[in-house]
C-alpha cells in the first residue's frame, strides 16, 4: 500500500509516528501546503523515515492533488486536513481512481428558515450524493474514521452485533480531565473544527422522525467517565455519528453531547456575539495595505497550536458509546469507551492525548484495508465493516478499550 497523506498538522503528525511503528505499507506521501512542516513530520521520524516523503500540496486543489496521486503511485489517499478540504480531496481521490479516507466529512449547511428544528444540508450529504460514482469506480471512500466520528462509531456496531438483541439508544459521549498549564484558553484540537461543529445546530436521529436539530449546547447531562476521570456536564453538539450510525444499525435514538465546560462554552459564544466565529473574509487594514481575512482563522492564528500543547497538558481523555437496549429479553446498558493518558501518549510517541487519539484509528483502518481483513466500493462508513478485528488490532497498537456495565 501506498499511502498519500494530505495534511501534517497535529494528526497529521501523530499519523506519521504512529505508522512507522507498523510494516503494513510500501510507502506514504506526507504533503501539506507548507513544505517545511512536512519535512519536518518526517526529519522526526528518525530511523524511521526512510519510507516516508515530504511534499507540497494545496489541499484544496483537486487537480494538482489528483496529480500527486500519481506521481507517487498511491493506493489511497488519508485526509488529515480540516472540514474546507474535504470535498477537493474526496474527488481528487476518485480522479486518480485511489481509495480515500478522512476523519471528518464534508461540512453542513443549517435549514435557512427552523435552523434549530429541521435539518438544511448534513454531514456527509455530499459525500454520499457520490456513492454511486464511487461505486462504478470500484473504490472505497471511508469517511468518519477518526475516534469520533470512526472508534465511537465502532462501537456501536459492535454493540449491535454482539451485545444487543434490541438497541433503544445510542449516545456517543466524549470528555475528559485535561487541563492545560499558562493558558486561559487553550483548546486540544483545532480550533477552526471546534467552532465549527460547536456552534451549529446539532443533529438528533429518532427513528420515528429522522434527523432534526436543536439549539447548541442544548439537554445537558452529567455523564460519568471512567478510570478516574469522573463527572463531566455534556451537551449536544453537531457531529457526524448522528448521521453514520442510523445508516447501518437499527436503533430508536442518537445523539452525540461533548463534555465541553461552561467556561468554553461561554467562550464559544462570545466568538459568536463579536463575529469571530465566521468564515467570510472581511476586509482588515495594515501598514502593508487591505487584505481579507476570515475572522475564524485570525482566532485560530492568535490561539496556540494544539500540536504543541502536549507538554503543557496533564490528565486523560475519554471517547465513547453509550447503548442502551434489551439483550437475551433483559434492558442492558453498557459504556464502550478509549481513554488515553496524555502523559502516556506524550511519552511514547511525543503527541498530545487529543491528537494522538484521532491518529491512531484511521492508521488501524489502513492496516486492516491493506490485509484484505475490510473490504468494500462506494462511500462507507465505520459501520459497514466487522467491528471486532478493529478492535483486536487497536489493541495490538497497545492502545486497549473498555467495556463498564451502566
Amino acid at each position: 500500500m501506498r499511502i498519500l497523506l494530505v495534511g501534517s498538522g497535529g494528526v497529521g503528525t501523530a499519523i506519521t509516528r504512529i505508522a512507522a511503528r507498523r510494516p503494513f505499507f510500501e510507502h506514504m506521501v506526507v504533503a501539506d501546503h507548507d513544505l517545511p512542516r512536512a519535512e519536518a513530520a518526517v526529519a522526526a521520524l528518525g530511523e524511521r523515515a526512510g519510507r516516508f516523503t515530504p511534499a507540497r500540496a494545496d489541499a484544496g486543489d483537486t487537480a494538482a492533488v489528483t496529480a500527486l496521486l500519481a506521481e507517487h503511485r498511491c493506493d489511497v489517499l488519508l485526509n488529515a486536513t480540516d472540514p474546507r478540504f474535504v470535498l477537493p480531496l474526496f474527488e481528487a481521490a476518485l480522479g486518480a481512481g485511489a481509495d480515500y479516507l478522512d476523519m471528518a466529512m464534508s461540512m453542513s449547511r443549517p435549514h435557512p428558515d427552523r435552523p434549530y428544528e429541521e435539518v438544511g444540508v448534513k454531514l456527509g450529504d455530499e459525500q454520499f450524493a457520490r456513492a454511486d460514482a464511487w461505486s462504478a469506480s470500484g473504490r472505497l471512500a471511508l469517511v468518519g474514521m477518526g475516534v469520533e466520528p470512526g472508534l465511537a462509531d465502532v462501537f456501536a456496531r459492535y454493540a449491535a452485533d454482539e451485545l444487543f438483541d434490541e438497541i433503544e439508544e445510542i449516545g456517543v459521549r466524549d470528555g475528559g480531565d485535561l487541563t492545560v498549564e499558562g493558558y486561559a484558553f487553550a483548546p486540544s484540537f483545532s480550533i477552526w473544527t471546534t467552532i465549527e461543529e460547536c456552534l451549529n445546530p446539532p443533529v438528533v436521529y429518532e427513528k420515528s422522525r429522522g434527523w432534526h436539530t436543536t439549539e447548541p449546547f442544548s439537554e445537558p447531562e452529567v455523564f460519568d467517565f471512567p478510570e478516574g476521570i469522573g463527572s463531566v456536564e455534556c451537551v449536544n453538539v453537531e457531529h457526524e455519528e448522528v448521521v453514520l450510525i442510523p445508516r447501518w444499525v437499527d436503533v430508536g435514538r442518537v445523539t452525540f453531547k461533548y463534555g465541553l465546560g461552561q467556561d468554553f462554552i461561554d467562550k464559544l459564544k462570545t466568538l459568536h456575539t463579536l463575529g469571530l466565529a465566521g468564515t467570510d473574509p472581511v476586509e482588515v487594514r495594515s501598514g502593508q495595505g487591505t487584505a481579507l481575512v476570515a475572522p475564524r482563522d485570525v482566532v485560530a492564528a492568535v490561539l496556540p497550536d494544539p500540536a504543541g500543547l502536549g507538554d503543557r497538558m496533564r490528565g486523560k481523555t475519554c471517547a465513547g458509546t453509550w447503548v442502551k437496549g434489551v439483550n437475551e429479553g433483559r434492558p442492558r446498558e453498557v459504556y464502550l469507551y478509549h481513554v488515553v493518558d496524555n502523559a502516556w501518549s506524550m511519552r511514547e510517541y511525543g503527541s498530545q492525548a487529543v491528537v494522538w487519539q484521532t491518529a491512531v484509528n484511521p492508521v488501524v483502518a489502513l492496516e486492516l484495508l491493506a490485509g484484505g481483513v475490510w473490504k468494500g466500493t462506494g462511500v462507507l462508513g465505520p459501520e459497514a465493516f466487522e467491528p471486532r478485528p478493529f478492535l483486536d488490532l487497536l489493541v495490538a497498537y497497545g492502545s486497549p478499550w473498555g467495556l463498564r456495565e451502566q
